[in-house]
């Protein structure tokens, strides 16, 4: 089930008695379960009613035995097991979930990696949720919806430049735009000024425009992001720079084996939300394979030299400039 879908049957008050959270993805595992204990038990009672156990730290057994008492307060106890990756075998789980107490519920957050298939056969009566990463060209849609939830408005452009300066760490993001949230009224629209003002994404250098310069070959753009950047070196870090420039050119390689050069059909191959299409189109007319095969073998050389290998006494700065200065020329 989604964790979309869990969180409306808890709102409506309809339970499982035991609810298993797992994958890759930490922050929707923690929006489930920050939901349900905020939700079930009401906060006088949460004293008595409500624990909290750590899988690094207590036997499974333990966690089992607490969840067969009956509440003392109210209808229902609820018992959340963080970490609980770290519980190495599951044997008295799948016994309790074979006749759990529905006055219980048990939710396990399991972060970083799924279940064991084998083991989650085996566990009955639980609700589970696959917490899946998000793609990278997904993630601005999923800015899109969340500005919506807290009453904003943003377009595409900017709900880009959020995740491409903050990245795919999506608890981050959401802090980000709850501060957003606080701090204009509802309704607003979420220009790249705002986001500027309050989130101190600069909406002239950042590296979407970086790399939008160097796909179009906008050399007087691209020196004044890089001459910025150099300027600025702890505010944009090579090693966040690199990272960016290897996923365009990847993406322009991709461009070349569409089989089709139909915008929606190039951004399904290649895994991009549309809006990209127009840059890595241009990075197709404006580089031949061969000079993107070399572009990905600098990225790699001058990663290494930010790192320390080959390199002694050049400052980040002027990497990223002789960097940028040999893909262009």
């Amino acid at each position: 089930m989604s964790y979309q879908n869990i969180i409306k049957d808890i709102a409506k008050g309809s339970y499982k008695p035991v609810y298993f959270l797992h994958g890759e993805e930490p922050y929707f595992i923690d929006l489930v379960e920050k939901f349900a204990l905020r939700t079930i038990i009401d906060e006088s009672a949460r004293e008595f009613d409500q624990s909290i156990f750590y899988g690094k730290d207590t036997e499974l057994q333990h966690i089992v035995n607490s969840a067969k008492r009956f509440p003392m307060m109210g209808a229902h106890q609820v018992i959340a097991v963080r970490e609980a990756q770290h519980i190495k075998k599951f044997d008295e789980l799948i016994h309790y979930c074979k006749n759990p107490q529905h006055k219980t519920i048990l939710i396990f957050s399991y972060k970083g990696k799924k279940l064991d298939a084998r083991v989650a056969k085996k566990i009955t009566n639980t609700e589970f949720l696959d917490s899946k990463r998000l793609y990278d060209n997904q993630i601005p849609g999923w800015i899109v919806n969340q500005v919506a939830s807290e009453g904003l408005k943003i377009d595409e452009k900017s709900a880009v430049l959020i995740s491409e300066y903050l990245g795919n760490d999506l608890s981050k993001i959401a802090n980000e735009l709850k501060k957003l949230a606080i701090a204009v009224p509802k309704q607003t629209f979420i220009t790249p000024e705002i986001i500027e003002h309050h989130i101190g994404i600069s909406k002239e250098f950042n590296l979407f425009e970086l790399s939008a310069a160097i796909a179009h070959r906008d050399i007087v753009k691209c020196n004044r992001i890089v001459n910025h950047f150099a300027a600025n070196e702890k505010n944009y870090p090579i090693v966040v720079t690199i990272p960016s420039l290897y996923r365009l050119f990847s993406k322009i390689m991709g461009v070349y084996f569409s089989p089709s050069d139909q915008p929606d059909i190039i951004a399904k191959t290649i895994g991009v939300n549309k809006f990209f299409i127009r840059d890595y189109t241009a990075g197709k007319r404006n580089y031949s394979k061969r000079q993107i095969f070399n572009a990905i073998s600098l990225l790699n050389e001058y990663d290494l030299k930010a790192k320390g290998y080959g390199n002694v006494s050049v400052n980040e700065g002027e990497l990223l400039r002789e960097l940028v200065f040999k893909i262009m020329h």
